[in-house]
């Protein structure tokens, strides 16, 4: 089982999904991926999602249905995605060089980070069902 988890959210309005590109580390940076972060000891994955969506982006969100499989970065390491919805805040690049509102005719377009790759089924069909 991971020790470690990372939480990312597909943040979706109407028919586009929000990305951020990275500003580090230097072999990432550049990509596209969906925002998040760690989750921290004692934290639930919905707060931890909550929690870095405010840091990297001045957003509150509220954390829906896991979309897409579970991604193993390490052996120790696993990567979940959330839809979420935005509820307050102005959405701002914070920790990314920029964000981006995205169709779904654009996804396998995207330079991405590689594992948010794995996602972009799941984020074609939450954007043609114009899931929330």
């Amino acid at each position: 089982m991971a020790e470690q988890i990372v939480v990312a959210g597909a943040l979706i309005a109407g028919s586009e999904l929000l990305v951020a590109q990275r500003n580090r580390p230097p072999d990432l940076a550049g990509l596209w991926e969906l925002p998040g972060g760690k989750v921290v000891a004692g934290e639930s994955e919905a707060a931890a999602l909550t929690r870095e969506l405010q840091e990297e982006l001045g957003i509150d969100v509220a954390v829906g249905a896991r979309i897409g499989a579970d991604i193993a970065l390490t052996a120790t390491t696993v990567l979940r995605a959330y839809l979420v919805t935005h509820t307050g805040g102005e959405l701002r690049p914070i920790d990314h060089r920029a964000l981006r509102w995205v169709g779904v005719g654009e996804l396998d377009g995207l330079p991405w980070v590689p594992a948010d790759r794995a996602w972009l089924g799941a984020l074609g069909q939450a954007l043609r069902n114009g899931s929330r």
